[in-house]
């Protein structure tokens, strides 16, 4: 069975300083901060990858939860991404982890490990992460759609799917989380596809748009379809 979708890319919501986020974005991920003259909803990170882009939406809503998608990121240090106006909320020294929980401007939480010396990509992003009520059965649904077999970590408690954007890099990380998801998430990723494919998979369309349509996954995950664009190869 062919996939239902192919990676278009990452979209961030802000509700206070799109070109500031957007900034502090571009520098922390690497690429640059545009913004579109042809769609002044909002500014654009243009990556070092093809498909590695992240888009900022303008949104009325400010933050109120915990991301339950947030992005992971490598860093040479802290201190680094302090400079560009993060804030640190859980050192790996105190967690015991391999990360840092940090903020951004706007309070969105992402994840910092660092790289001990090695020198930094040119992409700085190196994963997605998801929190589940059932990580299983959510990874093995986006496995489906992209046409890639998810990978058990850790006894169960988060799976994983490599491959899903252009870059070999970066994984889609889904681990499971006590709190139920109460309200939008802040970031979500578009892909190309029909929609009519993923209705028959389980998912619910939430509005259209001229150019998209917003769907939610069996739990509740937002994300965009486009259609594929058309050939012109031949033009």
């Amino acid at each position: 069975m062919s996939p239902d979708a192919r990676w278009l890319s990452l979209c961030m919501d802000t509700a206070e300083d799109t070109p500031r986020l957007g900034a502090f974005w571009a520098a922390v991920i690497g690429g640059r901060h545009e913004t579109s003259a042809a769609d002044p909803a909002g500014d654009v990170v243009v990556p070092a990858v093809e498909g590695g882009g992240l888009a900022m939406c303008p949104v009325p809503e400010v933050k109120t939860v915990k991301h339950r998608v947030h992005l992971d990121i490598c860093a040479a240090a802290i201190s680094d991404l302090e400079a560009l106006g993060a804030t640190v909320l859980i050192p790996a020294e105190e967690s015991g982890l391999g990360w840092t929980v940090m903020a951004d401007p706007e309070g969105g939480e992402f994840c910092a490990f660092l790289r001990d010396g090695d020198p930094l990509p040119a992409h700085r992003l190196q994963g997605v992460g998801i929190d589940c009520a059932d990580p299983e059965q959510v990874a093995r649904w986006w496995g489906d759609r992209f046409g890639i077999t998810p990978v058990r970590q850790e006894g169960g408690a988060w799976w994983t799917l490599e491959g899903v954007t252009n870059d070999p890099v970066v994984t889609f990380d889904f681990a499971r989380v006590p709190e139920p998801k109460t309200v939008k998430n802040r970031v979500h990723w578009d892909v190309y596809g029909d929609v009519a494919d993923f209705e028959r998979a389980g998912a619910t369309v939430l509005w259209t748009r001229p150019r998209w349509t917003a769907m939610a996954d069996p739990e509740g995950n937002e994300f965009c379809v486009f259609p594929e664009p058309a050939d012109t190869s031949g033009d």
